[in-house]
């Protein structure tokens, strides 16, 4: 399997430092046993999604803090340990299995940039972005002419959906359920990330039904979370 890319670490950051917390990250994700193909390659599923997170979330904000790249490279650490037939169906098996997966990629890797020496903040902010616990109802605005990084977090999240995972959903749930979904998480991205996802060469089923949730929205306001999809 190809070895991953290793972000460049940003301004003000220890280099070796962060080199070695990328690693320990991506060391993580590489026992991962689900797979996906980037480039005609085989990749373990959430080493490949971390690094597109990580990628994603440099495009929305080129100057990303480290701990904005740190939560990227973590965001979904060992998902597969904790998969979604963990709790039952519906809606309220689905919100109790996301908070826990939440709960347990924080966890993990705070274990991880602890053992490399990270100071408590730092930290608490990469277990916030992972937890999502600033993002709200999403579209956060700028703040002193930066992008929110909770909103970078979240559209860099959505992107890699919709570049790795849209046609696995559309197979397993067919149109009606996916305009569901993509009705549910557009309202979550910011404009950078819905620009993002217009501009993707997406295949004319994709943009049908991509076009058929904003003719939903724009029909009315929808509420309530998805339960499925991205995941979170």
């Amino acid at each position: 399997m190809a070895t991953p890319a290793e972000p460049t670490a940003p301004t003000g950051a220890d280099p070796d430092r962060f080199a070695r917390a990328i690693a320990a990250i991506d060391a993580a994700n590489a026992d991962d046993p689900n797979t996906i193909v980037v480039d005609g390659v085989v990749r373990p599923k959430e080493q490949a999604h971390a690094e597109a997170m990580t990628e994603w979330v440099r495009r929305f904000d080129p100057d990303a803090t480290e701990a904005q790249l740190l939560a990227a490279r973590a965001h979904h650490l060992r998902r597969w340990a904790y998969p979604r037939d963990s709790e039952p169906d519906g809606r309220a098996g689905y919100l109790r299995w996301r908070a826990e997966a939440k709960r347990r990629h924080a966890a993990e890797v705070g274990e991880i940039l602890r053992s490399e020496g990270y100071d408590a903040d730092t930290i608490a902010m990469v277990q916030d972005l992972v937890a999502k616990k600033g993002l709200g109802r999403g579209d956060r605005p700028d703040v002193d002419g930066r992008p929110d990084p909770f909103q970078v977090h979240e559209d860099a999240l959505c992107l890699v959906f919709l570049t790795t995972q849209f046609d696995d959903l559309v197979d397993r749930l067919g149109d009606d359920k996916t305009v569901d979904v993509l009705a549910r998480t557009l309202p979550k991205m910011g404009d950078r990330g819905r620009a993002a996802a217009l501009a993707l060469d997406l295949t004319d089923r994709q943009r049908a039904l991509v076009g058929a949730a904003l003719d939903r929205l724009a029909a009315g306001p929808d509420a309530d979370d998805a339960g499925t999809g991205s995941d979170g």
